[in-house]
């Protein structure tokens, strides 16, 4: 059993990386549904990602509260320049863990369902580490 200080580091990092993964998803999702439809209506958020119309406006004002998103009455939703990094950086960390499930062999919707959880708490060592793994194979 590890030593109390890094096993409570341990699960700190797991509590921090679940509170701001509601959030990673929600910017990632709003900047999917701006680039393809142009606008991003608390009700088309709610219903991808199956949560209630509720739940979707009271994530949304808590993007708003962080700075990383806007919204307009009658308009929906639209991200800061801080939401956009954010969407950015949760994509490329989507996609890496996508590429790494499937160059061990993890069936395309299998990996893309199982980075949906791997994306928010995997370290920037550990993505690094993917990085060169997947890069030595070309």
């Amino acid at each position: 059993m590890p030593a109390e200080p890094t096993q409570a580091r341990r699960f700190g990092k797991a509590r921090v990386a679940q509170s701001a993964a509601l959030l990673e998803d929600y910017a990632e999702l709003i900047a999917d549904l701006l680039a393809c439809g142009g606008e991003a209506r608390p009700t088309d958020i709610a219903r991808r990602l199956g949560v209630s119309h509720a739940t979707a406006i009271k994530t949304i004002a808590r993007l708003k509260r962080e700075g990383l998103a806007t919204a307009l009455p009658y308009r929906g939703v639209f991200l800061t320049e801080a939401g956009h990094a954010l969407a950015k950086r949760v994509k490329s960390r989507h996609q890496m863990v996508v590429d790494l499930l499937r160059a061990v062999g993890v069936p395309a919707e299998a990996a893309e369902q199982d980075a949906e959880g791997i994306e928010h708490h995997v370290s920037d060592a550990t993505l690094a580490a993917f990085a060169a793994f997947l890069n030595r194979g070309k």
